[in-house]
């Protein structure tokens, strides 16, 4: 893992709280709002100064322009939501570019495990607990908010656990 214990305790602070929030706001009304976007970029900014060496920080901007490029693209293709593309550019300058087989090993357990809970509890009295969140009456339509916040947390603890 190229990512160091350092550099994610660095980010985890920030980043912890806005995945919450881009989760919650994702199943409860299924959008991931822009001020969740920017506030990780913000993160992203300031941190990364202090987290990375300078080059890397720089190259790491990169990560953003392409996968906003590919997620505005699969948009257009109603792949995905634009708040999921959004959120997906905004995280990836987290990301090490090596470290992309991880990322992608994480994603595909936090979607399964996504939403098969999600229809576990749609399914049962869980729903009870949340009676209002509007990703219970989308059909087909998966909150990925919730997979994408989990897998940018989970590789940081990730990171942290592997020193």
């Amino acid at each position: 893992m190229i990512t160091t214990a350092t550099t994610a305790l660095w980010f985890l602070p920030a980043v912890i709280p806005i995945s919450l929030y881009v989760a919650y706001s994702d199943l409860s009304k299924m959008i991931i709002p822009n001020k969740a976007v920017y506030a990780l970029v913000a993160a992203f900014a300031v941190l990364g100064l202090l987290a990375l060496p300078f080059p890397d920080y720089l190259w790491r901007w990169s990560h953003l322009v392409v996968v906003l490029v590919i997620g505005i693209a699969m948009n257009a293709a109603r792949l995905l939501g634009a708040g999921d593309a959004k959120f997906s550019a905004a995280a990836a300058p987290f990301i090490a570019l090596g470290d992309w087989t991880i990322v992608l090993s994480l994603f595909t357990v936090f979607v399964l495990v996504s939403v098969i809970g999600h229809r576990i509890a749609k399914a049962t009295p869980l729903r009870n607990l949340a009676p209002d969140w509007k990703s219970w009456s989308q059909g087909k339509r998966f909150p990925m908010g919730l997979p994408l916040a989990a897998t940018l947390t989970g590789y940081l603890v990730l990171a942290v656990i592997r020193g």
